[in-house]
C-alpha cells in the first residue's frame, strides 16, 4: 500500500505540493513575474495569471481558486498598477486562507529590475520556509482528481480514455473525487449520461449542459474537432465523443459542477466549461491547457491526461499524468509520456492491470513520486475571458 503524505491547510483540504505560486494581473506584469521565478523554476515556484486589462469575474474567480488551491503554500502577485484586476480582493483571499501572500506593484516599486529583486527575496524566504513544513498522512478519499483527453487518434478511445476510466472507478470506490469534462466532446453522450446521473433531476442538467455545448460550437461555426484528430484516424465528432466519454468510467454521476466550483465529497462529477449566455469570448477553451487549469481551479490535485498523438503539455499548480494510448507514439515519445496504454492494443496488457497503473501512479505522487512533465520542467498556464451562472440546486444532489 503506497502510503501519501500532505500538507494540511487551513480549510482541512490537504496538498501534494508545496508550491509558491507568482500571479501576474496583467499581461503586462508577465515579464517581470516570469523574471522573478526563473531561478527557482526547479524549487517548486510556478507562474500562473490573468492576462487581461479589463475586468472579468470568472477570471478573478478562477485567480482565487488557484491561489488557494491545496497545492499552493505561498502566493506572490505581480501587478503593473493600473490594471482593473482587484488585486486587493485576491490578496484578501489569499491572506484568509492561512497563506503568506505579497503583492508587488510594478509602478510603485520603481520598474523591472527594482521589482523582480523584491519579488525574489520574497521567494527565497517564503520558500526555506515551505521547505521545512510538516507533512501529514493523507488517504485517497482525500483526492480530487481530473482528466482531460488532447491530441486524440483512433486509439484513444479504445486504450487510454477506457484505462483513465478504470482509474476513475478505483477511486470513486475509494472516496475520491473524480472529474471529467469536455462537454463540447460528449454531444451524442447526454442521454446516456443522464441514465447514470443519480437523481432524475440532475440528469436533465446534465443534457442541457450538452445541448448548451453543441448550441455555442454551432453558432461559432467550428466543432471541438481539429485537423489532427483526422490525421489520427478518428472520422466524426460523433466517434471522436464516445471515445472521451470513456474517461468517465462506469461510477453513477453525483453532481455536474462549473470552473472554480470544488466537489462537496467524493463522486463521479461533469464539469461544464462551455460559457453560459451569448457567445462573446470566442471558443470555450483555446487549448488543452486551458481545459487542464479549469480542472484545477476545481481543487484537482492531479489531471490525467490521454493523448494518442502525442502532446507533451503538463501544468502550474498539480501534476499531470500523460496516459499515452497509441504504442507508436509511445515508443517515439516515451521521454514525455508516464503511461503506456497502447500495451491493451497490442496484447501485453488488459485494461483493468493499465487501470490499476493509473491509480498506483497517482497514489506515488503524494508520496515523493514525480510525473514526465514535472521532471521536464514543463509549467504551461492559460487563462482567458469567460462567464458562468452559478450551478443550480439539482446539480448536486444532497447527500
Amino acid at each position: 500500500m503506497i502510503e501519501m503524505r500532505g500538507y494540511l491547510r487551513s480549510d482541512g483540504r490537504k496538498g501534494i505540493r508545496n508550491v509558491v505560486a507568482v500571479g501576474y494581473l496583467v499581461e503586462c506584469a508577465h515579464h517581470v513575474a516570469r523574471e522573478i521565478a526563473i531561478p527557482f523554476r526547479e524549487d517548486g515556484v510556478h507562474v500562473i495569471g490573468f492576462p487581461g486589462c479589463y475586468p472579468n469575474e470568472y477570471g478573478g474567480r478562477m485567480m482565487e481558486q488557484l491561489c488557494t488551491h491545496p497545492n499552493v503554500g505561498a502566493v506572490l502577485l505581480v501587478s503593473l498598477g493600473c490594471e482593473s484586476f482587484n488585486k486587493y480582493a485576491l490578496e484578501r483571499a489569499v491572506r484568509a486562507s492561512g497563506r503568506p501572500v505579497k503583492t508587488i506593484v510594478i509602478q510603485a516599486s520603481g520598474g523591472t529590475r527594482k521589482s523582480i529583486e523584491e519579488g525574489r527575496a520574497f521567494i527565497a524566504e517564503q520558500r526555506a520556509i515551505l521547505d521545512a513544513a510538516p507533512t501529514v498522512p493523507m488517504d485517497p478519499s482525500e483526492l480530487v482528481i481530473g482528466t482531460v483527453c488532447g491530441g486524440s487518434d483512433g486509439t484513444s478511445g479504445i486504450s487510454g480514455n477506457p484505462a483513465a476510466g478504470r482509474a476513475f472507478d478505483l477511486f470513486v470506490e475509494e472516496g475520491a473525487a473524480c472529474i471529467f469534462e469536455e462537454t463540447g466532446e460528449l454531444i451524442g453522450c447526454e442521454h446516456i449520461m443522464a441514465d447514470r446521473a443519480a437523481t432524475p433531476e440532475l440528469g436533465v442538467e446534465l443534457e442541457a449542459s450538452v445541448a448548451k455545448a453543441a448550441r455555442y460550437y454551432a453558432t461559432l461555426g467550428y466543432g471541438s474537432f481539429a485537423a489532427g484528430n483526422a490525421d489520427g484516424g478518428l472520422t466524426t465528432i460523433e466517434e471522436k465523443s464516445m471515445g472521451a466519454y470513456a474517461k468517465s468510467g462506469t461510477s453513477p454521476i453525483s453532481g455536474l459542477i462549473k470552473p472554480g466550483d470544488v466537489p462537496p465529497r467524493g463522486g463521479l462529477y461533469l464539469l461544464d466549461v462551455v460559457p453560459d449566455g451569448e457567445v462573446r469570448f470566442g471558443f470555450p477553451n483555446i487549448n488543452d491547457n486551458a481545459e487542464i487549469v479549469e480542472l484545477i481551479a476545481c481543487g484537482s490535485h492531479v489531471v490525467l491526461f490521454v493523448t494518442g498523438r502525442g502532446s507533451v503539455v503538463g501544468s502550474a499548480i498539480s501534476p499531470v499524468v500523460k496516459i499515452c494510448a497509441n504504442p507508436e507514439t509511445y515508443r517515439r515519445m516515451e521521454d514525455d509520456m508516464d503511461v503506456d496504454a497502447g500495451r491493451i492494443l497490442e496484447g501485453r496488457a488488459g485494461l483493468a492491470e493499465v487501470g490499476q497503473e493509473i491509480h498506483d501512479l497517482v497514489l506515488s505522487l503524494g508520496a515523493g513520486g514525480r510525473t514526465k512533465s514535472e521532471e521536464l520542467g514543463h509549467q504551461e498556464f492559460v487563462l482567458t475571458y469567460k462567464s458562468f451562472e452559478p450551478i443550480g440546486p439539482a446539480c448536486l444532489p444532497a447527500a
